[in-house]
């Protein structure tokens, strides 16, 4: 491998010719700004995140608005996004800047750490591209890069691997240019060294990248070990009255954490014993289209069943903090689980044709 420096300096002339720079977190750069699509964009493309972001923004301008908003407005303007633990990481972390920081964004690089859902490499970019403050980052794009480059064995989810490829990271950042530099990384990773398709003879590194010298680009980064993943079913009540159905609020944490969702029920038998045991005058019940959703750590396939009543007494369902009668044609503001939008969105057709 040549020098650091030389691969730097071909990085950062990358850039100046083909980097990206009107992504619209790049316009009058802020920590908060640089902050708030660095969390969206994990596990997100860019093409994804550009109108969540601008939303987010129009919304949350500043740390104080976002410190201020309820936790289910915040949830609201994330749904569809997807790991919704990173917008509460996001509400929880800008409270956290209000308390401690006077709602100033940190520039302290253990500061940035100890707010929730910010790592290492999270951290460095926010201070870098930013503000211009040294530091090293090591996200999914760069890993791809480096491991390649270095040909670097193993998976990156493994310490001596992730360690190995840190310590490759900050041996080949500069010391100026960091934003140019840290940024043309990530552009290089997520547009020419891609997952499937590298297109090694425009990339800048290209001439002394052993994974490229050997034709063993794919081979880098290790792959994760591959396992069986869980298949789980859920039954799920979409109990209807008036053009509203009702919702509850998930716990905190866990799987849709503070999201509203339908209740839901591990087999039919137990579905059609709440509706038993709570006697409703239902006018109309049918299966919905059901569907697979994907977690990381397992499936679940999700069977939705419409129960449309007439009317509810007063020892059936009282209105609670938990509970919400959700108003299809006025719906409001609140965070949604995906598989409960998509519900959501396929009744409008089904209740027309009652």
């Amino acid at each position: 491998m040549k020098s650091p420096t030389l691969f730097s300096d071909r990085i950062i002339s990358w850039y100046d010719l083909h980097g990206r720079k009107q992504l619209p977190w790049q316009h009058n750069k802020t920590p908060y700004k640089v902050w708030i699509s660095e969390i969206m964009l994990q596990q997100t493309q860019v093409a994804t995140v550009i109108p969540y972001f601008e939303k987010f923004m129009s919304r949350f301008p500043d740390i104080d608005a976002l410190a201020s908003a309820e936790q289910d407005e915040v949830l609201h303007h994330w749904t569809g996004l997807g790991y919704y633990a990173r917008a509460r990481n996001l509400h929880k972390a800008s409270q956290q800047i209000v308390e401690q920081h006077n709602g100033i964004f940190p520039v302290d690089f253990d500061d940035v750490l100890a707010l929730p859902g910010i790592g290492r490499s999270t951290a460095g970019a926010i201070l870098s591209l930013s503000l211009g403050l040294n530091h090293s980052i090591l996200d999914g794009n760069v890993k791809r890069v480096l491991a390649r480059h270095g040909a670097i064995e193993g998976w990156p989810g493994k310490k001596p691997v992730e360690d190995k490829l840190w310590q490759l990271t900050q041996q080949l950042t500069p010391s100026v240019d960091i934003q140019k530099y840290n940024q043309a990384m990530m552009d290089i990773g997520a547009t020419v060294c891609t997952r499937s398709k590298p297109n090694c003879p425009v990339c800048p590194v290209a001439i002394d990248c052993r994974g490229q010298l050997t034709g063993r680009q794919l081979d880098y980064p290790g792959k994760k070990p591959k396992k069986v993943i869980p298949e789980k079913s859920a039954w799920l009540l979409v109990l209807e009255l008036d053009n509203s159905v009702h919702l509850h609020k998930r716990p905190p944490s866990g799987i849709w954490g503070g999201l509203w969702c339908f209740a839901q029920f591990s087999t039919k038998a137990e579905l059609d014993e709440h509706l038993s045991n709570q006697a409703y005058d239902i006018s109309h019940q049918q299966e919905l289209i059901g569907f697979r959703h994907t977690f990381s750590h397992f499936h679940l396939d999700i069977q939705p069943v419409l129960v449309s009543i007439n009317k509810i007494s007063d020892n059936q369902i009282m209105e609670q903090d938990s509970t919400v009668w959700y108003n299809l044609p006025h719906p409001p503001k609140v965070g949604l689980a995906s598989a409960t939008e998509r519900i959501l969105a396929s009744l409008g057709s089904v209740l027309n044709k009652e």
